[in-house]
């Protein structure tokens, strides 16, 4: 995959990566309720889906960084390799605990049939085989 077409489906799904998580973050923030009437799992005092979009955006700057900056697209491929990274392991321990309790009390009967933190880790999860993948063929 050529440097520029990596970029563009980064940018594309690290942008809907904020805007999910976002949303997320602005029902939590202004009604202080959790969006579809999930549990809210906290991390450090504060709730998960704002680090989650902090990631995205991260990803996002980087990705479009990257669409622009041609001579710096080794290192933020790499970089958002890594940011996939730790976004794998954020949302893939709370989707862990999601798992757990529902095997422990029973189907929780979620709005958007998985909890939101596993939609989160699909994404983190593509944006990751892809840098993969643009590490494997470019470097």
């Amino acid at each position: 995959m050529e440097q520029k077409s990596f970029f563009k489906i980064s940018t594309a799904l690290t942008a809907g990566g904020v805007i999910f998580a976002g949303y997320l973050s602005a029902v939590k923030y202004f009604t202080y309720t959790c969006a579809f009437n999930e549990s809210c799992p906290y991390f450090l005092g504060y709730p998960a889906c704002w680090y989650g979009f902090g990631l995205f955006l991260v990803m996002f700057i980087t990705s479009i960084s990257g669409f622009f900056d041609v001579n710096r697209g080794k290192n933020l491929v790499r970089f958002i390799l890594g940011v996939s990274s730790l976004g794998i392991i954020f949302a893939g321990s709370f989707v862990w605990q999601e798992i757990l309790r529902w095997i422990n009390f029973g189907n929780p009967n979620y709005t958007l049939i998985l909890p939101t933190c596993a939609y989160g880790l699909i994404f983190y999860v593509l944006i990751f085989v892809l840098a993969v993948r643009q590490v494997k063929r470019t470097y």
